[in-house]
C-alpha cells in the first residue's frame, strides 16, 4: 500500500471552483488519500457546495475509498487556515492545494514518484498553467530561488521536511503552529522553500504541466501579472505592492535586493 498523502485546500470565497478542483483530486490515479478542506470564514454559498464535495466519497464515486473532511475557522487568511489544515493531516507527505486547482489525473502519482526517484529531494514541483498562460519554472536552483520564486505552492512535500514555527498574526500568536509565517500577507509560498533551503533542503523539477489554476475568480490566491508591467516607468498600485511585500521576504532571509 502506498503511503497517505494528505491534501490540504484553504477556502475564501471560492465555491464556485472548489467542486472541480476536490474532483479533479478524487480523480487521480493515486491513493490513499485525505482531503482537508479549511473554510477561512467564507461569506459565499460555500457550505452549499461542500455538502456535494462530501457526497463524492460515498459510494461508488470517484472519491470512493478516500478521506474529505472540513474545518471552519474566522476569517484568519490562507497561512493560518494552511497550518490549520497541517495540524490535522495525518499523511507522509503533504500538499497545499488552492481552491482554483485542477489537477490532470497523474500529477500526484508522479510527484510521489519522482520523490521516489530522488530521495535527496525534500519536495517535487512541477509547470503549471495560469489560465491560458504556461508560468515558467525550471530545475532547482538554490542561487535563483533566493533571487525569485519560481516554485508553486501547490508541490508534493515530505511531511518530515517541514518545520513547525510559531503563527504571529497581528503581533500576537494564533491558535496554530505549521510551516507558514501567518505574519506575510504575500510570498508565503517563497518564504516556505527559502526556509526550507536555509536547512539544507531542495526540491526536485517535473518539467511537464501537471495541472491549471482557474483565472478572473478573485483577488488572493492566484494573480498574475505580464512582466512588462513591472518594467513600466511608473509604477501601478499592484507593483508598489508586489515591490513592498518582496521587500520583507529579502530582508527575512537576508538576501540582495
Amino acid at each position: 500500500m502506498q503511503p497517505l498523502i494528505s491534501v490540504i485546500i484553504p477556502v475564501y470565497n471560492h465555491a464556485h471552483t472548489l467542486k472541480r478542483s476536490i474532483e479533479s483530486i478524487f480523480n487521480q490515479t493515486y491513493r490513499p488519500l485525505e482531503v482537508i478542506v479549511v473554510n477561512d470564514g467564507s461569506t459565499d454559498n460555500f457550505e452549499e457546495v461542500v455538502k456535494d464535495c462530501l457526497l463524492i466519497t460515498d459510494g461508488d464515486c470517484i472519491g470512493a475509498g478516500s478521506v474529505l473532511s472540513v474545518i471552519s475557522q474566522p476569517n484568519s487568511g490562507a497561512p493560518v487556515a494552511r497550518n490549520r489544515g497541517f495540524a490535522s493531516s495525518k499523511g507522509e507527505y503533504v500538499i497545499f492545494w488552492d481552491a482554483d486547482t485542477l489537477a490532470h489525473p497523474q500529477m500526484l502519482q508522479k510527484m510521489f514518484t519522482y520523490l521516489q526517484k530522488h530521495p535527496e529531494a525534500s519536495y517535487a514541483y512541477s509547470q503549471f498553467k495560469f489560465g491560458w498562460k504556461r508560468i515558467k519554472s525550471q530545475h532547482f536552483d538554490a542561487e535563483k530561488l533566493k533571487k525569485v520564486n519560481y516554485i508553486d505552492v501547490t508541490s508534493l512535500i515530505r511531511r518530515s521536511a517541514l518545520a513547525v514555527i510559531p503563527s504571529v498574526v497581528e503581533g500576537s500568536l494564533s491558535n496554530t503552529v505549521g510551516p507558514f509565517d501567518a505574519s506575510l500577507k504575500r510570498f508565503q509560498d517563497w518564504d516556505l522553500w527559502l526556509s526550507m533551503l536555509e536547512q539544507g533542503k531542495t526540491g526536485v523539477f517535473i518539467p511537464e504541466v501537471l495541472y491549471e489554476k482557474v483565472v478572473g475568480s478573485r483577488e488572493g490566491i492566484s494573480t498574475w501579472l505580464p512582466k512588462f508591467i513591472y518594467q513600466l516607468p511608473w509604477k501601478t498600485k499592484d507593483v508598489k505592492k508586489y515591490e513592498e511585500a518582496k521587500q520583507i521576504i529579502v530582508k527575512k532571509h537576508s538576501l540582495s535586493s
